[in-house]
């Protein structure tokens, strides 16, 4: 039986995300997202599931800068989550006598407005997952609450004080799916990519955009992270429309090596598509 590594506890997003991968494989919880690569990397899991961008936040710079700098793993695939972020505590409590708020870090920004009006005066805590949040609640000796999923608060059996505490109704997770063997052609891909430049010049990155449009490519997302080595250098990321090995992609990117410094392809993928759109 297939395994996936996630991040864990279970009832995690990550853990929803893993369950819309594959709904009949084994699931293997994990305490960080480098824990998850480190397990498919070693063979401990065929596929891992990560959060990479979220539609409120931006980009999980946690599985960003991995992919950049310290993992060869292939992302093979992606999935979009639905986020609802619900309140609970080990029993009921007005929201005022509360005193700490555990969750993870993107879902305290997911609620920063939430949490200003309604508990401006609860401590926030950042926690590794939000399935661990409601744990380190359980345990907390102030009085304390989570954010998490509705199932990670059924999961534990505490009490949920309130839900749909997202700041924005339209708030989703892109989740990618990490392993060692690459995607095939499918038609209808992505693929994901990364460079940066040693050099600097003006016009060098319109003149790398340049070789996706004049081959037709649409390009869906552009981010850039710092490189980590000199402050004011960058790593940029981009999402384009097709599969590595399609012929003009193929084309687009054998013109850019000779134009930046480092170039990784992170992977070619099948795009997600809703429910709706598989009709």
């Amino acid at each position: 039986m297939k395994k996936i590594a996630y991040l864990g506890p279970a009832g995690s997003y990550s853990e929803q995300a893993a369950i819309e991968r594959c709904n009949s494989c084994e699931y293997v919880p994990v305490e960080s997202i480098p824990m998850v690569a480190s397990v498919v990397a070693s063979g401990g899991a065929d596929e891992g599931v990560v959060p990479i961008e979220n539609s409120i936040e931006g980009a999980v710079t946690f599985t960003v800068d991995l992919l950049i700098h310290d993992s060869d793993l292939m992302i093979t695939g992606e999935t979009i989550v639905p986020i609802k972020q619900c309140l609970s505590a080990k029993d009921p409590v007005s929201l005022e006598d509360i005193e700490v708020v555990f969750s993870h870090p993107q879902s305290l920004s997911q609620c920063r407005e939430y949490l200003g009006r309604n508990l401006p005066q609860a401590e926030l805590v950042a926690s590794l997952s939000n399935s661990k949040a409601v744990e380190e609640m359980k345990n907390s000796l102030a009085r304390a609450a989570a954010i998490s999923s509705q199932r990670a608060a059924n999961i534990n059996n505490v009490v949920v004080l309130r839900t749909g505490i997202e700041d924005f109704s339209n708030n989703q997770t892109r989740f990618v799916i990490l392993s060692r063997v690459d995607s095939l052609p499918t038609g209808d891909d992505k693929t994901s990519l990364c460079f940066e430049f040693y050099d600097d010049s003006p016009g060098i990155l319109s003149n790398v955009l340049t070789e996706f449009a004049s081959r037709g490519i649409n390009l869906e997302k552009i981010e850039s992270r710092p490189n980590k080595k000199r402050l004011g250098l960058y790593v940029f990321l981009l999402d384009i429309q097709g599969h590595k090995q399609d012929a003009p992609v193929l084309q687009a990117v054998e013109a850019l090596k000779s134009q930046v410094g480092m170039l990784k392809i992170l992977g070619s993928y099948p795009k997600h598509r809703t429910l709706l759109e598989q009709k």
